[in-house]
């Protein structure tokens, strides 16, 4: 079982920045690949990027390639989103989420989800 706990969400003005965490607990963290969804009102949730159980592995949505940046540290059993120059259109509920196994784009193959944290961008 693996429960996370997604933080690090606000309210920011165009072009600003924040960086959202997610902490997982339990000691299998290191064979979960990671993920992070996002889903704005009315839209149905989408993939925004993922990193293997090593780090050595990444990937994003082509709205978020050179903005957004994906990471973990192990020790911390933590995952962290650097979300820069960011856009009103990047307003969402913003949920990590762990896959046992390798990465993924599809929030289908996703074992278990944090609660959301929400991200809102002032124009």
């Amino acid at each position: 079982q693996v429960q996370l706990v997604e933080s690090g969400g606000g309210l920011v003005q165009a072009g600003g920045s924040l960086r959202l965490s997610c902490a997982a607990s339990g000691r299998t963290f290191r064979s979960y690949a990671m993920g992070w969804f996002r889903q704005a009102p009315g839209k149905e949730r989408e993939f925004v990027a993922t990193i293997s159980w090593s780090g050595s592995s990444t990937a994003y949505t082509d709205s978020v390639k050179g903005r957004f940046t994906i990471s973990r540290d192990s020790a911390k059993n933590t995952v962290y989103l650097q979300m820069n120059s960011l856009k009103p259109e990047d307003t969402a509920v913003y949920y990590c989420a762990a896959r046992y196994g390798t990465n993924s784009y599809v929030d289908g193959r996703y074992d278990y989800w944090g609660q959301g944290t929400q991200v809102t961008v002032s124009s």
